[in-house]
């Protein structure tokens, strides 16, 4: 099967990190945190728009071109608890699935690769936590064990990043860990090679865009989503080339 999505309809593949208010200004990254309420809009909309919310590993067919249909991927990068309390009961809502990536080494503590910058340090998903968001009916991926910056590694190191995130949620799960995300979105070629290697079908990048016949499958674009995204631009976002012009 080529390693290329589908060509018959672009995919979006949302990306969101927190679900809460934001912290008050002038707070680094405040636009990261997407209110509740916001969240459950956009949610909603979706569903009245005829779309369907999937993990990645419901997206999957599509992206291959082996299903069509008015799909949107849905991931939250990091694993933050707030995902679970305020994002999990929406996805159940509108029967959504999505994909959580997670960070193994860092579970039920905080985001402590943004403290040096003065990011607001809060809670992520302990081991339980994240199986009740599998339980759940959500889905977990690989964000490496440490949050690693994957340029600022040797291979090895940044090799055995994805491998032990991989072996540590699925140990933790008891289910296959089958997508991956670039940390910080800084990955070379060298990473996607990895990223292969490792096993992961899917790995999905900070660059702008929805998903098409050009993206290969370990280096997908998604569509950001972030606080002052308003109603109307979060269908602009999934709906038209609004994105597309900013892939890069």
């Amino acid at each position: 099967m080529p390693d290329t999505a589908s060509p018959l309809r672009p995919i979006p593949i949302l990306v969101y990190h927190q679900i809460s208010e934001a912290p008050p200004k002038p707070a680094p990254f405040r636009s990261l945190c997407v209110a509740p309420a916001s969240f459950a809009r956009q949610m909603a909309l979706l569903k009245l728009l005829g779309y369907q919310g999937l993990s990645m590993s419901g997206l999957l067919p599509y992206l291959r071109g082996e299903k069509t249909g008015k799909v949107v991927g849905i991931t939250f990068d990091d694993g933050y608890q707030n995902n679970l309390t305020h994002a999990l009961p929406v996805l159940q809502r509108h029967g959504f699935s999505s994909t959580c990536y997670a960070v193994s080494k860092l579970l039920g503590k905080t985001n402590v690769w943004d403290k040096d910058i003065g990011v607001a340090q809060v809670p992520l998903m302990n081991a339980d936590e994240l199986r009740l968001w599998v339980a759940g009916g959500q889905e977990v991926g690989s964000h490496t064990q440490n949050h690693a910056r994957l340029l600022q590694i040797d291979a090895a190191a940044a090799l055995a990043e994805m491998t032990g995130d991989k072996a540590a949620l699925e140990g933790l799960l008891a289910t296959p860990i089958r997508h991956f995300c670039y940390p910080f979105g800084e990955y070379g070629p060298e990473h996607v090679v990895m990223a292969r290697q490792a096993g992961f079908q899917t790995v999905t990048t900070t660059h702008r865009g929805r998903s098409s016949a050009m993206n290969k499958l370990m280096e997908l674009p998604r569509v950001p989503v972030v606080r002052s995204t308003s109603l109307p631009v979060f269908w602009l976002k999934i709906a038209t080339a609004y994105e597309d012009r900013d892939r890069g």
